[in-house]
């Protein structure tokens, strides 16, 4: 293993304060600023992250100005789950829960590196440690964003804010005692989404709306997630090209120095030259990955996960209107056989209010998801594109100049 990469002090989310942030960055559209959350430092160690939660509100029901906690992923699971699970929430798009923190990968490469170190030239290893090193630090600098704006979503909803466990999860300074699922809670939370899926899929084949807006967002959520599903895949795939197209430099620019090295001749010169701009085309490349990675891969994983939890809501909802449609079923059973009719109008009563309730929030909810989605999307494919420019202009211009050197010494 490299020098300890996954868990060093270094690998401190560097600078967190800075606003050159991920995808997760103008998810929100709220410029409130009576509470404001932030992730302001993180440690990575080999089995877990502690991320420093750092509050500033101005909001009469926490006890201070500003405070800080630290949290594990475990915590913001449990406050996901605490809000999925309470059915005020009914007509809410919950934010997504931030996805696990995940080095294997990366940690796996540096163990494959150091195992690796004695088929290759001291230069090259060097490279391609550097490299790992940099996607490991990539990597954790997104994990922390994609926590951090689990947060923002939550601290900029006018209800999700006010929740008690919100308030636990920003105030209370000593650990939350949350641990991990074992094996029969997976299992059972397993058989719970089977369930929720076949219950999904069973409405959506008999149970009729007669509202057309949410006839539509149904049908258009369905193939928006599957579109933007592929996307991220295709997305991931070009990512990966480029990755392999970075590091394939590396190689190429170790082999020409060694050659170099090796000649002792006037095509030394123009051998060290095209090793030199070789490392510099790595370097672009690496940054055109990033960038991509960055903008565009991160943006379609974070829908992706986003548009399941607008899915959600209308599920919540569609389920609403089935049991407030078997309540007025029920309730007519009732007076025709003249029993239980206070039970069963009370029954009604509750469903009618709560399906109402669902689906005055779930229009208001679903307004805000497309204007935050196109708002981002727009922002982050403009950067992008911004990007590429600049990255393919560098190309153009080293590989003009080394063709220029070439012809020079030749």
């Amino acid at each position: 293993m490299m020098d300890g990469v996954d868990d060093s002090p270094d690998l401190l989310a560097e600078d967190q304060n800075q606003k050159e942030r991920t995808n997760s960055e103008n998810v929100d559209l709220s410029t409130d600023t009576s509470l404001v959350v932030d992730i302001s430092d993180a440690l990575s160690e080999r089995d877990k992250v502690k991320f420093t939660v750092h509050t500033k509100t101005t909001l009469p029901d926490f006890r201070d100005a500003e405070f800080s906690v630290v949290r594990q992923h475990e915590e913001f699971v449990w406050l996901h789950d605490r809000y999925e699970e309470n059915e005020d929430y009914g007509g809410i798009v919950i934010p997504p829960s931030p996805p696990k923190p995940d080095f294997d990968a990366s940690r796996e490469k540096l163990q494959k590196l150091g195992e690796g170190e004695g088929t290759m030239t001291k230069e090259e290893f060097t490279k391609m440690k550097q490299e790992l090193e940099a996607e490991y630090l990539a990597t954790f600098k997104k994990t922390v964003a994609m926590h951090e704006v689990f947060l923002q979503r939550c601290a900029a909803h006018p209800t999700l804010r006010t929740d008690v466990n919100f308030k636990v999860f920003l105030e209370y300074e000593q650990d939350l005692s949350v641990r991990g699922k074992n094996k029969k809670e997976k299992l059972g939370g397993f058989f719970k989404f089977v369930t929720k899926s076949a219950d999904e899929l069973l409405l959506s084949q008999t149970q009729k709306d007669s509202d057309d807006f949410f006839e539509h967002q149904k049908t258009f959520l369905v193939e928006y997630h599957e579109k933007i599903k592929d996307a991220t895949t295709k997305s991931d795939k070009m990512t990966k090209v480029h990755k392999n197209v970075a590091d394939t430099y590396i190689q190429i620019s170790s082999a020409l120095s060694q050659i170099a090295t090796i000649e002792n001749t006037e095509l030394d010169k123009m051998l060290v030259k095209l090793g030199d701009g070789m490392e510099k085309a790595r370097k672009l490349e690496g940054r055109a990955a990033s960038d991509e990675d960055l903008k565009l891969s991160d943006t379609l994983r974070y829908y992706l996960r986003d548009s399941e939890a607008a899915k959600s809501l209308l599920y919540r909802r569609m389920r609403s209107l089935a049991n407030y449609e078997n309540a007025n079923k029920a309730l007519d059973k009732a007076r025709a056989k003249n029993k239980d009719v206070q039970a069963a109008e009370n029954t009604q009563q509750t469903c009618c209010e709560k399906f109402e309730k669902i689906s005055e929030q779930a229009k208001g909810e679903l307004g805000d998801f497309k204007e935050r989605r196109i708002q981002h999307f727009r922002k982050n494919f403009v950067d992008l594109a911004e990007l590429e420019i600049k990255h393919a202009k560098a190309q153009v211009q080293l590989f003009k100049g080394l063709i220029t050197q070439i012809k020079e010494n030749s």
